[in-house]
């Protein structure tokens, strides 16, 4: 998982991608003569995890044609320069669906995806709407990354939806359409500028808001399980509303404009004893050279300060 790469100084600029592809594997050609001996309940055409069978997708027929194959559950067409969503309504048992890294500028077509599939990638392409979806009752994990989504839509009915993964778009405004079971949210590199639409989202214990152009924290007092909050590289110049997240474990404000310590201690008092990590570099009140200690004397179990590490 790329989204919190956050440690000794690395960036966020390439943390919009749920699943990483491990381009240094090598793979097996398989062309379609050997498809309907494939006896697994996965298909990959990319790389699974430590599974490595990649299918050159121009040689194989038309997935509606894949008979043999009517009970797969994984299916992986990543990096196949797909045009367009592949019909894929033969899968009556499909539990994940990602066609990642493509071309894909429309999720037209999904509406054949079995209302089975949980898990749905569509990350590295340039849709430029949600839809299609509504149908997908169980879906718990959506990431759409690095597209030209605009607005947050037509997501009303995945109740079930655990994970949404939206980093690297063009939305300006959040709209959640009363998603309470949602535990994880990357909005990372939009066009936010205000916090609110958070409300909701009771369940939520990692919020991912970096590199957007937000100017004061809000909305986030009902987010009591909260674990993990980075709101860093925006224009933040105070901390504010999280007093009540007792569970908060990793802070990130790092690149923003905040001006007193006293102010951040005062803001976190309630997690002063849970905080494990807390990054304030590039803010002016990180300028002191004792700023390192004064944090570690206010909160007594922190772990890490910036890139600094404490046993």
């Amino acid at each position: 998982m790329c989204i919190d790469s956050k440690r000794s100084g690395e960036t966020q600029s390439s943390s919009v991608c749920h699943k990483e592809v491990q381009t240094s594997k090598s793979y097996r050609t398989v062309h379609w003569s050997d498809i309907l001996s494939i006896k697994k309940t996965y298909l990959v055409l990319a790389c699974k995890q430590n599974q490595y069978l990649f299918l050159v997708y121009s040689a194989v027929e038309p997935l509606s044609r894949w008979d043999a194959l009517s009970d797969l559950e994984e299916l992986i067409l990543r990096d196949n320069k797909l045009a367009k969503v592949p019909d894929v309504s033969i899968f009556s048992k499909l539990l994940v669906f990602d066609v990642s890294f493509n071309e894909i500028t429309s999720l037209e077509g999904l509406s054949k995806a079995s209302s089975t599939l949980k898990e749905l990638y569509v990350s590295k392409n340039e849709v430029n709407k949600i839809m299609e979806i509504e149908h997908l009752h169980d879906l718990q994990i959506l990431e759409l990354g690095s597209n030209r989504l605009r607005v947050m839509e037509n997501m009303e009915n995945l109740t079930k939806l655990e994970e949404l993964w939206l980093g690297r778009n063009r939305i300006k405004v959040v709209n959640l359409c009363g998603l309470r079971c949602v535990k994880k949210i990357s909005l990372q590199s939009n066009r936010l500028t205000s916090m609110k639409g958070f409300e909701e989202c009771v369940a939520l214990e990692e919020l991912y808001l970096s590199h957007n152009g937000i100017s004061k924290m809000e909305g986030l007092s009902a987010l009591v399980n909260l674990r993990v909050l980075d709101v860093s590289n925006n224009k933040l110049t105070s901390v504010d509303d999280i007093q009540s997240l007792t569970k908060l474990e990793d802070l990130w404000l790092n690149d923003n404009q905040i001006e007193s310590l006293d102010a951040i201690t005062e803001a976190v008092e309630g997690s002063k004893a849970k905080l494990t990590t807390i990054y304030l570099e590039n803010n002016p009140c990180a300028k002191s050279s004792d700023y390192v200690a004064v944090l570690r004397k206010i909160f007594p179990n922190v772990e890490q300060i910036d890139s600094n590490l404490f046993a």
